[in-house]
């Protein structure tokens, strides 16, 4: 499932790549709407994300010209312009939804799921389950054997990436970058901290355990035990 989103706010294009991403889609980042209309007219998208104040092209024209091209993708508006007018003016042109800034992850991301379904494509995936242990990206909730387990932000981008590449060895550079947004130095003991913390809260108290250190290699969630 391909997104894309049209923000000119770089932090905000950049949270929002960041967590469309982390929910399993694939997000393209357009700064413009030039530079949106574009990518539109080249590629195939699921779901269009558009902000409405942009240099270029505002969101509203940008609109009115793929409609017009006969591009038909759902699409969900951002933007501050909270007066009841705006609203009906993006539904008019052909808008799917309308989300007000600022916006929380959570609501965002319960909005993009209906309109995949509408386009005829799976919603991102919002639960990760492995034997006993559930986590639902929705809410930020992680269960294990029916018991709530309170995480830290990052032990939770932490399980979430081990979940989502079950089975996979992750060496220590790739956790680094995805978790810490860094580059992995190899005198710091961040990431063993990290782990340490995740297993005390998600297998110490367990028969099972799921987090698996592989020598020399990195770190794996897997239900199957290992030697």
């Amino acid at each position: 499932m391909k997104v894309l989103v049209a923000e000119d706010e770089p932090k905000t294009g950049l949270y929002l790549h960041k967590g469309l991403t982390e929910a399993g889609l694939l997000v393209d980042l357009a700064s413009d709407g030039n530079q949106a209309l574009s990518l539109v007219l080249s590629e195939h998208y699921d779901l269009l994300i558009l902000d409405v104040m942009m240099p270029g092209l505002d969101g509203w024209e940008l609109l009115r010209r793929l409609r017009a091209a006969g591009q038909h993708q759902p699409v969900l508006f951002l933007t501050a312009r909270d007066r009841i007018e705006d609203r009906v003016k993006g539904l008019e042109l052909g808008a799917d939804d309308y989300l007000i800034k600022p916006f929380a992850f959570s609501e965002l991301l319960a909005r993009v799921g209906p309109l995949l379904r509408r386009s005829g494509q799976h919603p991102p995936l919002i639960r990760l389950a492995v034997a006993d242990l559930e986590v639902d990206l929705l809410k930020r909730q992680v269960l294990r054997g029916g018991k709530r387990i309170n995480l830290t932000a990052k032990e939770f981008i932490l399980l979430e990436l081990l979940l989502r590449r079950r089975g996979e060895v992750l060496p220590k550079s790739l956790i680094a970058s995805q978790v810490w947004d860094m580059n992995f130095d190899s005198d710091t003991n961040v990431i063993e901290v990290a782990i340490r913390r995740l297993r005390a809260k998600i297998d110490d108290e367990f028969e099972l355990k799921l987090i698996h250190t592989i020598r020399g290699m990195g770190y794996m969630l897997d239900a199957q035990e290992r030697a």
